[in-house]
């Protein structure tokens, strides 16, 4: 019988392999990716949790970057189809996923396209207004960061399309900062500005909520959600909400 290798040791080889390409766009890249992936708690939070399953198959990243969560989505199905590579701790995921990434910055564009474009099947990146770029139908729909960087209204209004985007059995994981918690939100903010401006972009206004009214709007929307901490090891204030839809 093949060992099971450790959650542990499998998350570094996860984050090895999911950040290799990057290499191809400059070491500015790279280090962004392994920085992002290796000290971010929801990527290696969503794996532990079994939030990404097999009925994923088709994913929408809205406000994707560099294409972070594609890669990373490639480097687990190959891993899982390792025999003993997979710790037994973590759930199946897609043996392979349809992947469109919604970028509004054409650096960050142009980074995921030099680094990834050759992963199969091919992801696909669009430079886009997740205000106005078009929604394909999906089963996952994955948000991180991005929905207070437009006003109140035009947030619902983009998850009202996520919702009509999304299969019947559905899934949207959003991860939004909890204004209530003031400094820990204040300190997210802070650093949010800052990367931001390392990564070349300008810093743009930003609408928060407090927990209770982001579950509040994805309940009207038919959205049944669980929050789940997600700022471990951070004095941040964020909270990934898992939104599945309803039964009709």
């Amino acid at each position: 019988m093949t060992a099971l290798v450790s959650p542990h040791i499998a998350w570094r080889r996860l984050l090895a392999t999911a950040a290799e390409p990057y290499r191809k766009a400059g070491q500015f890249a790279w280090r962004f990716a392994r920085g992002k992936l290796g000290f971010d708690p929801v990527f290696r939070g969503l794996i532990e949790r079994g939030l990404i399953d097999r009925r994923h198959r088709r994913v929408v990243d809205i406000g994707c970057g560099q294409g972070l969560f594609a890669s990373l989505l490639s480097a687990m199905g190959e891993m899982q189809a390792q025999p003993g590579q997979w710790p037994s701790s973590w759930g199946a995921v897609p043996e392979s996923v349809t992947y469109v990434g919604i970028e509004l910055m054409p650096k960050d564009v142009a980074r995921a396209q030099a680094s990834i474009g050759h992963l199969q099947p091919p992801p696909r990146i669009v430079c886009a207004d997740m205000c106005s770029a078009e929604l394909p139908r999906c089963d996952l729909v994955v948000i991180l960061d991005v929905l207070h960087y437009v006003d109140l209204a035009a947030q619902e209004a983009v998850l009202v399309r996520v919702r009509d985007a999304l299969a019947p059995d559905g899934r949207l994981l959003l991860r939004v900062g909890d204004a209530e918690r003031t400094r820990g939100y204040a300190i997210s903010q802070w650093v949010d500005h800052a990367v931001t401006r390392i990564r070349g972009h300008r810093v743009p206004p930003t609408w928060g909520r407090p927990l209770a009214e982001w579950v509040a709007l994805l309940g009207r929307l038919g959205f049944s959600v669980t929050a789940v901490p997600m700022s471990q090891g951070t004095p941040f204030a964020n909270v990934l909400l898992v939104a599945d839809l309803d039964p009709v």
